[in-house]
């Protein structure tokens, strides 16, 4: 007898919670036995000290997940070159999805000084980069996803291509991209797509855009069985390149008690201005618009306005 299994983990050039189809029954094993491998606790004494959200479907709350895209090289400590913050909430369905520039100056939790926040992944690992990220936006992380950079194009061609709205014409890569509805057919083609900046207008921040629209085609194509191209190819991007706070347990529950909300996704851009210190090029965000975004935030989380400490509780 075959039964459906919903894996209820997201591949991304960073991830989000809504699954990627559904499995035979005997097809259990290897997805469990990958989940464990990729599974790693952001730090013992914090999980230990800082309580998850409750994801099984009597008590859902709103949960937080942060999506570093991390360049990491042989004999190199690497950095978060893509940070994305995702919220979500079950109760309305709906998901909060933006970027944090990574060249934002702010402070780096456990190192007392200021300074690009893709920064803390290079000096203090996940451990540092989601605490200097509740730190900046005062509100808890519940779960990280880390995806390696070099799997980008493995993670689109195990979909088998995205559909995206182009809001340009231009060419990159040795590809032509009409303004418009396109279909990215695979990884290569993808990859060109985001990388290119210097054409666009926004800078950084129009390439974060087309970053987040990979993300809602990944998920858009992962949430059909049809889309995946070859069951083991899924398994190996992901065992290979992926780590994650996510227990398999709490990858079903997510999965099956959240997954509304992939349908109702808002994006934003964190409005910044441009400086030199020091001779170093910075995004500066402002008291006023930080305070908007953590109000957001906060309210979407279902969280009372006040301060959130460095280890995620509410102070």
């Amino acid at each position: 007898m075959l039964k459906k299994f919903i894996w209820g983990f997201v591949i991304v050039l960073g991830i989000a919670v809504v699954g990627i189809g559904g499995y035979a029954y005997y097809l259990y094993d290897s997805v469990k036995d990958t989940a464990n491998e990729i599974h790693e606790p952001i730090d013992p004494e914090r999980d230990k000290n800082v309580p998850k959200p409750k994801v099984d479907k009597k008590e859902r709350e709103p949960i937080s997940i942060l999506l570093l895209g991390v360049d990491e090289r042989k004999n190199d400590s690497g950095r978060s070159d893509t940070m994305v913050v995702i919220t979500v909430n079950p109760h309305d369905d709906t998901m909060i999805m933006f970027n944090i520039p990574r060249d934002t100056r702010t402070e780096i939790i456990g190192k007392g000084f200021d300074d690009k926040i893709n920064h803390a992944y290079a000096f203090g690992g996940t451990k540092m980069a989601v605490e200097t990220v509740e730190n900046f936006l005062d509100i808890p992380i519940n779960y990280y996803i880390k995806v390696n950079m070099e799997s980008f194009q493995d993670i689109v061609n195990a979909v088998n291509g995205v559909t995206v709205k182009n809001s340009f014409d231009f060419k990159s890569g040795g590809y032509e991209f009409p303004a418009g509805e396109i279909e990215l057919d695979n990884g290569k083609e993808a990859l060109a797509y985001v990388r290119m900046r210097k054409q666009d207008p926004k800078g950084d921040l129009g390439r974060n855009e087309r970053q987040r629209q990979i993300i809602r085609g990944v998920i858009d194509k992962g949430a059909r069985v049809s889309s995946i191209t070859k069951f083991d190819d899924v398994l190996d991007v992901i065992s290979s390149n992926v780590k994650t706070n996510m227990t398999f347990a709490e990858m079903k529950d997510i999965q099956e008690n959240y997954k509304g909300a992939r349908k109702n996704i808002e994006t934003f851009e964190v409005k910044a201005t441009e400086k030199y210190i020091n001779n170093i090029f910075y995004f500066i965000v402002s008291d006023e618009e930080r305070n908007q975004i953590r109000s957001k935030l906060k309210e979407h989380l279902e969280i009372e306005s006040q301060s959130v400490s460095e280890n995620g509780d509410a102070a």
